[in-house]
């Protein structure tokens, strides 16, 4: 119990790290039941099997961030509902946390049946509708995050499993991310945070010019892997990329 209360008091410190006027979704495998009782401002009467210990944690932690479990909000049949299956068992353990504040931004959260993104573990899909410009900033944001959430499974991972001789093959998924991909992001996240504090129209030519530099600078090269990649076909390191 006390590693538990240590986690949520992380978890505490990090969304309270993230400004309030940004939207802010949390979506893990939390194991456990935050029950089907609808009358809590955090979370709806959609929930699955009876609120045990670990799930009160969950609502507690929903109070205190005011923020709402998703899940829980829309009337969907169970088997869109349960998040996780294994034989003969079925339940929701899988939940997506969002602000309450924009929870009228929320358009749906529902499991896709038949996708598993891990072991007997099914896919959640929550949807949010957003203006125009909301979603461009949004869009900006993410790809943000990615290459900070990216960098730093590559570090974690680095020091876990240590580094080969060199001689393996790259990553799959991120064969084509060089170096000038990273600065190019590192400079645009810089302008972003300079454009949000400047709040002028100069530091936002800025960041809208490293924007476009940096959908260039991925472009560029995503071709020229592809490029590399093909040439590389009728080689036997060639074949292995493909599998």
């Amino acid at each position: 119990m006390e590693e538990k209360e240590k986690f949520w008091s992380k978890l505490d410190g990090v969304v309270k790290g993230v400004p309030r006027y940004e939207r802010l979704a949390i979506g893990t495998d939390f194991n456990v039941h935050v029950g089907n009782r609808d009358n809590e401002e955090v979370k709806g009467r959609y929930g699955l099997k009876k609120r045990n210990v670990e799930g009160q944690m969950v609502v507690d932690f929903a109070k205190r961030m005011e923020i709402a479990v998703m899940n829980t909000y829309f009337k969907k049949k169970e088997e869109h509902r349960v998040t996780y299956k294994s034989g003969g068992w079925c339940t929701q353990v899988n939940y997506v946390l969002c602000r309450r504040c924009n929870l009228k931004e929320i358009g749906d959260c529902k499991v896709v049946a038949g996708e598993s993104v891990a072991r007997q573990h099914r896919r959640v899909v929550c949807s949010m509708v957003l203006e125009e410009d909301c979603n461009e900033r949004f869009r900006e944001e993410v790809l943000d995050d990615w290459a900070t959430t990216a960098e730093v499974m590559r570090e974690t991972a680095r020091k876990v499993l240590g580094v080969t001789s060199g001689n393996g093959k790259e990553d799959k998924e991120t064969w084509w991310w060089n170096e000038e991909v990273q600065k190019s992001i590192r400079r645009k996240r810089l302008a972003k945070q300079n454009s949000d504090l400047q709040s002028d129209e100069n530091s936002s030519q800025v960041y809208k010019k490293m924007w476009k530099q940096v959908k260039r600078d991925v472009a560029k090269a995503q071709k020229k892997g592809y490029e590399e990649l093909y040439e590389n076909l009728d080689t036997k390191l060639g074949e292995k990329d493909l599998y």
